[in-house]
């Protein structure tokens, strides 16, 4: 459900180069929030926990079409070593792949560079403009689901973010405001320590588009709705854009789809 093959991620690309496309940054989205006009095709792509793949596969594509996309990395997760070959070299082996399941146990099994990108890989990325990185908590751990009070809950999140910034403010050289929640889950406790650790933008698993709201005050925070790509061919894409990008019927759609 959350993965694609490579040929068909390669196709829905070529795709929305072919019409038109164009995709945004964390801070042209911002500002389209706010209320800044954008042009009217106008995309956002973005990954989440920041699998090896997203190097062998997905950055070689964003890079012919001159895209960029958002990761949203768990920041305890990057390992040191050498950058390893991509689909856009001449290498004659790429690393080996896991599944979404294999990747998920081998991460709880502590052979996580098996499986995610090294901080050489993520330098690499934002040198060629295809990602920016952002927080995906420095765990991805649901401390709802693990603690015994609600004030251990908060408390273990803070530092979670905490240390989420931390490290990505010494990698990376700074830090964002924008954060995507662990399995898409929130509560009341999870925005007001979010908040008060210095994010603003947070990234669910709620379906649909996004539109401008310029009364919005902006720190109280801006929930962000995406769509889950399939394993489809280009058309499917191209079937589910022209619905999105018509909010009436994007709503009417979602909610019979419910």
């Amino acid at each position: 459900m959350i993965t694609v093959a490579p040929e068909h991620f390669a196709a829905q690309m070529a795709y929305l180069a072919r019409a038109g496309y164009r995709t945004l940054g964390s801070q042209q989205l911002s500002a389209f929030l706010r209320g800044e006009p954008v042009p009217p095709k106008s995309v956002v792509l973005t990954f989440d926990d920041g699998y090896l793949d997203n190097w062998v596969y997905a950055h070689p594509v964003l890079q012919r079409h001159g895209f960029t996309a958002l990761c949203f990395l768990v920041s305890s997760w990057p390992c040191e070593g050498e950058v390893r070959p991509n689909a856009g070299t001449s290498a004659t082996e790429l690393p080996r792949l896991l599944n979404h399941r294999e990747g998920e146990l081998a991460i709880d099994n502590g052979r996580v560079d098996e499986v995610i990108l090294r901080w050489s890989e993520i330098d690499a990325m934002r040198a060629a403009g295809t990602f920016e990185f952002h927080s995906h908590t420095h765990t991805h751990i649901r401390w709802d689901q693990v603690t015994r009070s609600r004030d251990e809950k908060r408390t273990r999140l803070r530092d979670d973010l905490v240390a989420a910034r931390k490290m990505l403010d010494e990698r990376l050289g700074g830090v964002s405001d924008h954060l995507c929640w662990p399995q898409g889950y929130y509560d009341d406790d999870y925005r007001e320590i979010a908040l008060d650790a210095g994010f603003r933008h947070f990234y669910t698993c709620h379906a649909g588009a996004n539109e401008s709201d310029e009364t919005r005050a902006e720190n109280v925070g801006r929930s962000i709705n995406r769509l889950e790509v399939r394993d489809r061919p280009a058309p499917w894409l191209a079937s589910r854009l022209w619905v999105h990008t018509r909010p009436a019927i994007s709503r009417a759609y979602l909610r019979i789809k419910r």
